[in-house]
C-alpha cells in the first residue's frame, strides 16, 4: 500500500494562482518573501478586531446607561 500525501484546499489555491510558486514552496520548500510583513499585517488586523469589539461594547454600556437616566427621569 503506498502512502498518499493528503493535499490541501490552500496547495490547491496556491497552485491555481501560480503554479511556479507552488512547486517552489511544495517542491523546494522555499518561503515566499514578505513573511514579516504578513505577520505584521495579522497582527494589526487583531488588534484592530479587539478595537472594534470593544466600541461594540462601549456602545452597549452607553445605550444602557442612557436608558437607565431616561427611566431615572420618568421616575
Amino acid at each position: 500500500m503506498s502512502h498518499r500525501r493528503m493535499i490541501r484546499a490552500s496547495e490547491v489555491g496556491e497552485y491555481i494562482y501560480c503554479r511556479r510558486a507552488w512547486w517552489l514552496h511544495q517542491v523546494l520548500g522555499e518561503e515566499p518573501a514578505g513573511r514579516e510583513r504578513r505577520e505584521r499585517g495579522t497582527a494589526l488586523h487583531g488588534r484592530h478586531g479587539w478595537s472594534v469589539r470593544a466600541s461594540q461594547l462601549l456602545l452597549l454600556c452607553g445605550l444602557g446607561l442612557a436608558a437607565i437616566a431616561l427611566l431615572l427621569l420618568l421616575l
